[in-house]
């Protein structure tokens, strides 16, 4: 896999370590989300953990309220992680545009978050970056959990972490 594989097409994101932008596979037509990490910016600010953890993590876990990793790649300079796109947006939008959901709105996104989340736990991990920007919306309005860079995996039962 390469990027030369995809089409780029969009600008949907920018972090502090990454950036991401909607891509279609040229072989398939389709639509992915894909998350570019320069190594020097990782190498610099000490989190390459951080983005090998969050690869780790999207290629083992499977569920309809969390994306999905299809591919991940590299090049000398920059990390590729290949994820799901969706079109709905970020939660915080859908917020700020609202300024607030009815409580019928709020349970319902709280409940898909907390099975989400249920299935982080049940798999020893923590997510620890809970906030509307990372919660994207499908066509249909559900949630999917997105950005594990600052997520631990493989914790066991009472252990507590040591890092912030």
């Amino acid at each position: 896999m390469r990027v030369d594989d995809f089409d780029l097409l969009a600008v949907v994101g920018k972090g502090s370590y990454a950036k991401v932008l909607q891509v279609r596979k040229k072989d398939s037509g389709k639509i992915y989300a894909m998350k570019i990490l320069q190594k020097s910016h990782l190498v610099a600010r000490n989190v390459v953990a951080h983005a090998l953890a969050e690869r780790k993590i999207l290629a083992n876990l499977k569920h309809p309220f969390i994306v999905s990793l299809h591919y991940s790649f590299q090049t000398h300079d920059k990390l590729y992680l290949v994820v799901d796109y969706f079109n709905g947006g970020e939660l915080f939008y859908h917020l700020r545009k609202a300024k607030r959901f009815t409580e019928l709105q709020a349970q319902f996104f709280i409940c898909e978050v907390i099975l989400a989340i249920e299935h982080l736990h049940s798999n020893n991990i923590i997510y620890r970056d809970l906030k509307p920007e990372n919660i994207l919306l499908d066509c249909d309005g559900h949630i999917r959990l997105t950005d594990f860079g600052l997520s631990k995996d493989g914790l066991k039962k009472g252990v507590l972490t040591r890092t912030f």
